[in-house]
């Protein structure tokens, strides 16, 4: 049995794929820890792991210099405290998932000599990641061209980015049949810290469609709380179906189900969207230096598996003529359900958990020569 100990940020971008490695882990009987930051506890208390550490971190600014002093004065004491609990884990390899609460305790486990894989989720490699691929034995890919990956002087491997264990359960379910006079399956959701812009044009977008065609809609859509009361409001003025809620812990199944998707394009939904193989149209987060969620939407409508609509261009008539569009197209639907799929990379989990037993068993830590 070996000890791994993940590393992610605490937000389901990073969290999922660490979940999904954990998983695997696990049933190949070796021991999981997880380290992150306090943004877990919102929906990381399913996390299979033998204890979750949380550990000082902060993002440092390169504009403001007493924001990047107090940054780094946080980050020092996330390495000390990481130095402790990776000095009593003795772990044989660590993988980090990215976002900045990775930084302290990968740090520390360079330190110490603990071999280290970086995992990246999107299209353009994320800065925390840049920043610690000095400190790494290996880079994991989850889209083969992945911007600034080339240039880290690190050995590569391309993965795909780990699902958890429920969508790989559903990952053969067949596209639901949709004729021209059927229910259609809508899933809107804004990731998991959820999206107010999405709040405000889907529902207004909805309303535009011809009654004959939102009569059909059967729409389940993620909200933040404080956005609920005006959200619900609006549909009900429509008449529509709808069941709203700030989170939903069967999403995957609920995407499943669906014949189309309306949400943004974090890698961990476009890893699940391309697993399960349903078509989406993606609105990629704006304002983003390096335009992840762009590039990660770009690959998915260059492979036929959805469509990209700017937020800054995107308004209630535009989405509404596009939905209506598909939604009178079934055949449109279901060979983007397809082009999908055949993006998705559902062992994802194998190969990445593969590569950590292979790390784990090379080369000696400071650990393990002091023993």
């Amino acid at each position: 049995m070996k000890t791994f100990v993940l590393m992610a940020g605490g937000t389901g971008g990073h969290l999922f794929p660490a979940m999904a490695l954990a998983q695997e882990l696990i049933r190949r009987g070796h021991a999981v820890e997880l380290m992150t930051d306090h943004r877990v506890e919102g929906y990381g208390q399913d996390f299979p792991a033998r204890r979750i550490h949380m550990v000082p971190s902060a993002t440092p600014s390169l504009t403001n210099p007493f924001k990047f002093a107090g940054a780094s004065f946080t980050i020092a004491k996330g390495v000390a405290k990481s130095f402790g609990i990776l000095r009593a884990l003795r772990p044989d390899a660590v993988i980090g998932f990215g976002g900045y609460p990775t930084f302290p305790p990968f740090i520390a486990a360079s330190l110490l000599s603990v071999p280290g894989i970086l995992h990246e989720q999107n299209a353009v490699m994320g800065r925390a990641n840049r920043a610690l691929s000095r400190f790494a034995d290996v880079l994991a890919l989850s889209f083969a061209k992945t911007r600034f990956a080339d240039d880290q002087g690190l050995d590569k491997v391309l993965t795909g980015n780990p699902v958890r264990d429920r969508v790989r359960a559903i990952a053969a379910s067949p596209f639901p049949e949709l004729s021209a006079t059927s229910p259609i399956n809508l899933v809107v959701f804004g990731g998991s810290q959820g999206a107010r812009a999405i709040s405000d044009i889907v529902p207004e977008a909805i309303s535009l469609l011809p009654d004959a065609l939102r009569s059909r809609l059967r729409i389940v859509q993620q909200v933040r709380q404080e956005d609920l009361d005006r959200v619900t409001k609006i549909y009900r003025t429509s008449r529509t179906s709808v069941e709203l809620a700030p989170f939903f812990t069967d999403l995957p199944e609920r995407i499943a189900q669906c014949h189309l998707v309306i949400g943004r394009s974090g890698a961990s939904t476009i890893a699940e969207l391309t697993v399960i193989g349903r078509p989406s149209i993606l609105i990629p987060l704006p304002g983003a230096l390096d335009a992840d969620q762009k590039n990660n939407a770009l690959v998915v409508e260059a492979g036929g598996g959805g469509w990209v609509m700017e937020q800054a261009a995107l308004s209630p008539q535009s989405l509404a003529t596009r939905l209506e569009t598909l939604f009178t197209d079934p055949t449109s639907l279901s060979k983007a359900a397809s082009a999908a799929q055949a993006l998705g990379q559902p062992r994802a989990v194998e190969k990445l958990a593969d590569l950590a037993e292979s790390l784990a068993g090379q080369g000696t830590s400071t650990l393990e020569s002091a023993s």
